[in-house]
C-alpha cells in the first residue's frame, strides 16, 4: 500500500509545533530528561535499609479516629 505524494509530505500541526519548539529551545529534551529523573529515577534501596524500614513499621487501625479506650 503506497500513499500519495500529498500524504507522504504531511506533517500535523502538533508535529510542526514540537519541531519549532525544539529549534527555539535546543536544551528542551535535556531538561525533560532531568525532570523525569527527578521524579522517577531513584537510587536503589539496599536490602538492610529496606528490612529495617519494614520491621520498624507500626500498624495503623483501618479507621484512625476509632479508639478502643
Amino acid at each position: 500500500m503506497t500513499f500519495s505524494k500529498q500524504i507522504n509530505g504531511y506533517q500535523s500541526d502538533i508535529t510542526k509545533f514540537v519541531e519549532e519548539l525544539k529549534q527555539k529551545n535546543p536544551k528542551l529534551e535535556e531538561q525533560q530528561l532531568a525532570g523525569r529523573a527527578l521524579l522517577w529515577d531513584k537510587t536503589p534501596i539496599d536490602l538492610d535499609s529496606q528490612l529495617r524500614s519494614k520491621e520498624s513499621r507500626v500498624d495503623q487501625q483501618p479507621y484512625v479516629y476509632q479508639n478502643n479506650h
